[in-house]
């Protein structure tokens, strides 16, 4: 994946440096939320890997990660990091099971298997002591994420569940996914009781996948489907209906994906209160979608920008592993972002050995179920053949070279 500059226009070079470290194709990277030259990715090679961005962007190429972690069997599709803890990483495997990574010892710490298909989402409440996932088995969950326990569960069989995602502290869920008539919906749920949604709206009749994005400064949700040119947003309330729609942002030009700028990096000025970052592969760019409050004032606008979870952690993992729980550290927005945080990423030094988790040994050798990962443990063990071969080569001609200084020294006029 390459790194480009929110500030870079214009076409990119060809030979334009790309972090290409994995052996497979990377199917999600995230941006840590407390150290913010610090990316964790995952890839169908099984591996999940921290990069370091170094200062001023990639000068070249980046093939060696700071860290890299093997305990999924299978590929990888989902991380994560914790919301308010410092340096816990989760990630979701097509190996049905959620490992939750210390990345201060390098190590899985924890292991959630309740799924019994493909976790397709991941979610956090505001602290970070809950998760809500979605999964191919068509139910909604939550859990806890420490103990790995269930808390509820929702058989979603008129609402095929495809992403979740935590409405801020308001102790409710939203879902998005498609109905028994194959049309796309959204459902609202409360978190302590799922086994009816609150409500359920259609949104028409696409196949692409709906993306939640919920802005809980503003209470503002925005929906954007896979293929679609437009973005739907609503407003959440607390009463009845909970969910008014308000407008939406239309464009001619198919997005594939979208990604977010966190709040501290928001234009306050121009009372930009949402930015969205449109991939276009039609076109070959990315498009950056600024969401604007109309006012004149010019103003701090208190109103649209309260307090925001800030750059600071508010637990240490070995706090949050011990069943600590707090809020996120807030921050103004007022006087604009200033890089203060302290932190840096120390990448703990280890050495290979069996990963056990919950008394399962991770890394065990596990069949091939496709023909991808029979290729890829192919390749693997072509390597590995290729590695000991000139390894061996290496050991002959040293202990051809052993015995000749042996037979020299037997030779020599000295020891006759």
């Amino acid at each position: 994946f390459s790194l480009i500059s929110p500030f870079q226009t214009g076409r990119i070079e060809p030979n334009y440096p790309k972090v290409c470290g994995h052996q497979g194709n990377v199917l999600d990277i995230k941006w840590n939320p407390f150290i913010e030259n610090i990316i964790a990715s995952c890839s169908e090679d099984t591996s999940v890997r921290i990069w370091e961005i170094p200062e001023g962007g990639l000068k070249r190429n980046m093939t060696e990660a700071v860290l890299e972690l093997y305990g999924h069997s299978r590929r990888v599709g989902l991380v994560e990091w914790h919301p308010t803890t410092n340096n816990i990483l989760f990630s979701a495997g097509y190996d049905y099971k959620v490992l939750i990574w210390n990345l201060e010892v390098g190590e899985p710490v924890k292991m959630i298997d309740c799924h019994t298909d493909v976790i397709l989402c991941l979610s956090f409440n505001t602290d970070g002591s809950l998760m809500a996932t979605t999964c191919k088995d068509k139910r909604l969950r939550v859990v806890e994420p420490r103990s790995g326990r269930v808390l509820q569960e929702a058989s979603c069989k008129n609402h095929r569940v495809n992403r979740v995602v935590f409405l801020g502290s308001t102790k409710r869920l939203l879902t998005t996914g498609v109905s028994r008539w194959n049309t796309r919906q959204i459902a609202l749920w409360d978190q302590e009781d799922l086994s009816m949604p609150l409500i359920e709206e259609e949104i028409d009749g696409l196949s692409g996948l709906l993306f939640p994005f919920y802005d809980a400064d503003t209470h503002m949700l925005y929906l954007a489907g896979k293929g679609d040119g437009n973005i739907r947003y609503y407003e959440i309330g607390s009463e009845k209906p909970y969910l008014s729609y308000l407008m939406e942002f239309r464009s001619p030009a198919p997005q594939k994906g979208l990604g977010v700028m966190p709040k501290h990096g928001l234009d306050v000025s121009a009372c930009e209160v949402f930015r969205f970052y449109k991939l276009i592969t039609l076109k070959g760019l990315i498009e950056p979608i600024s969401m604007i409050v109309p006012r004149r004032s010019e103003t701090y606008q208190e109103d649209i920008y309260p307090m925001t979870p800030g750059t600071e952690p508010a637990l240490t993992p070995d706090e949050w592993l011990s069943g600590v729980n707090r809020d996120p550290i807030l921050m103004s927005l007022k006087e604009g972002y200033k890089r203060n945080s302290k932190i840096v990423f120390k990448a703990p030094v280890r050495e290979k050995k069996s990963v056990v988790v919950n008394g399962i040994d991770l890394l065990e050798n596990v069949p091939p179920r496709t023909e991808n990962e029979l290729l890829r443990m192919f390749f693997r063990q072509q390597d590995e053949i290729r590695r000991l071969k000139d390894e061996l080569s290496q050991k002959d001609i040293r202990i051809r070279q052993l015995q000749l200084e042996l037979k020299n020294f037997r030779n020599s006029p000295k020891n006759n």
